[in-house]
């Protein structure tokens, strides 16, 4: 889903954790080496990075999960189209929720402790979908896999942003698209080769690791820091910057920002429709809204049922290729977002999600009339795949970074409540409908998110600006111009 190949809000809200720029200070030759040995200790960044992703790679589990395993769910638990429907998409009920509870969770119990909790809620969830019997506890489970994972989509991002040093977070962050991006390609990849209930037991594995894995780590200083734990902010600190580095620069930094941020006006959701802020917020909701509007959702979740569909003997095949695709796509767009700009890289990717779902529509409309049926399944392979490959390059990942380039510091939090919430709404809709729209017209539903791919392109040109190598004053002035 989008939100899967997204950095999430909760890319957006790890800015809100960095230093503001008031708070920097000039720094002498002497400061710079200090600083360099500060960051030349990571050892316990890797770890604890390794550790916060599991639960991205669980997002991507979760997600991915409904793909190779409809056919099998329906016929063993002899589920109707609606109750499938419903359990694929109940998924991002759960996440709406979680997501827009996981700040206030990892402000209450800390950043750890929101992951342990996310994961007990998956894991959860895993077993009730392994020992259902039926579509009430399959639902049930589904949606406490999405409770978790919207946890995880918030707090992970936000802890390894928390704990990089400045030179490597911008690396780190990274993994967590890419480890979601893996968790959805696995789950496809061993979906064709074992069952669903084995399937489900297998989202129960990163949960598990992160489990152990918090045992090691420390928590978030700048956490330990907003809730007055200064003698375990420092000890947290020093664990990640080795224990001869000099880390009082930056604990003075992180503690005057965290002043800072006491100091600022609390945003509620309505004030960002006032006119100061409701260009940005037109700009984030809009980018969420296609995101979700070109399909993804109904595309990921049910890839396999459109290769079925589209006649080809083996789904499996299209569906292991999709898994193999999402990776590479996905590096490449990461390599390209700070060289190519935004807006390029959006209006490139909407383009290409259009010819992607032109050519599955065009395949599914050469069946419906009984013309070249032997080109049918080819072109419907080739089309989603076009399809994948161009939303992973930009649609997936950049509306997130605006998203989180756009909003002042203090309405961050209140403005990213508001665009999470719009996307997974956005993520129920497809997901449910593209079952029954799929039943009334493949050749139709298609098109209609090959016309939103146009629209996406129409709106980025006209709308969103360009945010690459610009501060956060420079792009409000030029929002507000």
């Amino acid at each position: 889903m989008a939100i899967d190949e997204c950095k999430d809000i909760e890319n957006g809200v790890e800015n809100l954790e960095e230093p503001l720029v008031g708070n920097a200070k000039i720094v002498d030759s002497e400061d710079e080496e200090a600083l360099s040995k500060e960051d030349g200790s990571i050892g316990m960044v890797l770890l604890s990075t390794c550790v916060a992703v599991c639960g991205s790679f669980e997002f991507g589990s979760c997600v991915g999960y409904s793909a190779p395993t409809q056919s099998e769910i329906r016929n063993d638990l002899n589920l109707t189209l609606a109750e499938y429907s419903m359990f694929g998409s109940i998924i991002t009920i759960g996440a709406m929720i979680g997501a827009i509870t996981s700040g206030r969770i990892a402000d209450f119990i800390g950043r750890k402790g929101a992951m342990r909790m996310s994961a007990i809620f998956c894991i959860t969830g895993w077993l009730a979908v392994y020992f259902s019997m039926g579509n009430l506890v399959l639902d049930m489970g589904r949606f406490l896999t999405g409770f978790g994972i919207g946890i995880f989509s918030y707090v992970v991002p936000v802890f390894i942003a928390e704990i990089a040093p400045k030179n490597l977070r911008g690396g780190l962050t990274t993994i967590n698209q890419l480890m979601i991006v893996c968790g959805s390609s696995v789950a496809y990849l061993l979906g064709t080769v074992i069952t669903w209930r084995n399937l489900a037991l297998t989202g129960i594995l990163p949960c598990t690791f992160l489990l152990v894995g918090l045992f090691f780590i420390p928590e978030s200083p700048r956490w330990l820091a907003k809730v007055g734990l200064e003698k375990e902010f420092e000890v947290a600190l020093r664990k990640l910057r080795g224990k001869d580095a000099d880390v009082s620069r930056e604990a003075a930094e992180i503690q005057a920002y965290v002043d800072t941020l006491q100091s600022l006006p609390k945003t509620r959701i309505l004030d960002l429709f006032g006119s100061k802020y409701i260009r940005s917020v037109i700009i984030g909701v809009g980018l969420m809204v296609f995101q979700q509007f070109i399909g993804i959702n109904g595309i990921g979740f049910y890839a396999s049922q459109t290769f079925e569909s589209a006649g080809l003997s083996n789904s499996d095949i299209g569906t292991i290729a999709y898994a193999v695709v999402q990776v590479p796509i996905t590096v490449v767009g990461a390599f390209f977002m700070d060289r190519s700009g935004r807006r390029p890289l959006l209006m490139v990717s909407a383009t290409g999600t259009f010819f992607g779902c032109f050519l599955t529509g065009a395949s599914f409309y050469l069946k419906g009339n009984g013309i070249l049926l032997e080109w049918v399944p080819i072109l419907a392979v080739a089309g989603v795949l076009v399809y994948i490959s161009a939303f992973s390059i930009g649609m997936g990942a950049v509306p997130w970074v605006i998203m989180s380039e756009i909003f002042p510091i203090h309405v961050k939090s209140a403005a990213g409540s508001l665009v999470v919430l719009v996307n997974w709404l956005g993520a129920w809709a497809v997901s449910y409908t593209f079952g029954f729209l799929m039943a009334w017209t493949p050749t139709g539903t298609f098109m209609l998110y090959a016309g939103f791919g146009v629209l996406t392109v129409l709106f980025v040109a006209k709308v969103v600006p360009e945010t690459k190598g610009k501060t956060l004053e420079e792009i409000q002035a030029i929002i507000n111009s």
